[in-house]
């Protein structure tokens, strides 16, 4: 399983449409066997959104998200978990054993209307 996190200096950005990092983390067994941090060039929730289906991640961990990039990644069967903050390595170890913190009704608390 492919996690991903947007990613800023070790930590869970707190805008998933404005991150200008993805910390990508390939899972087996409730393990993570391998690391990527790849650049978004903040392309927006959309072109965020088809980075994470070409890389065939299943789950986002992520803090601050909008309407629109939650519908975008339903309609791309993409779990996620928003409201989480902190360290981005131990959100994904919290997610593995089961233990992530989250808040299931998370959004984003600017421009919501036009992002979504």
């Amino acid at each position: 399983m492919i996690i991903a996190v947007p990613y800023k200096n070790g930590n869970i950005f707190q805008h998933f449409g404005k991150t200008e990092a993805l910390k990508l983390y390939e899972t087996s067994d409730a393990k993570i066997n391998k690391t990527e941090i790849i650049p978004t060039n903040s392309i927006g929730h959309g072109g965020i959104v088809d980075i994470l289906r070409e890389r065939k991640v299943s789950v986002l961990i992520c803090s601050g998200i909008g309407n629109g990039a939650k519908k975008l990644l339903r309609e791309n069967s993409i779990l996620f978990f928003g409201g989480a903050s902190g360290d981005a390595d131990k959100a994904v170890s919290d997610y593995l054993m089961g233990q992530l913190v989250y808040d299931a009704d998370a959004g984003c608390n600017h421009h919501c209307a036009e992002e979504g």
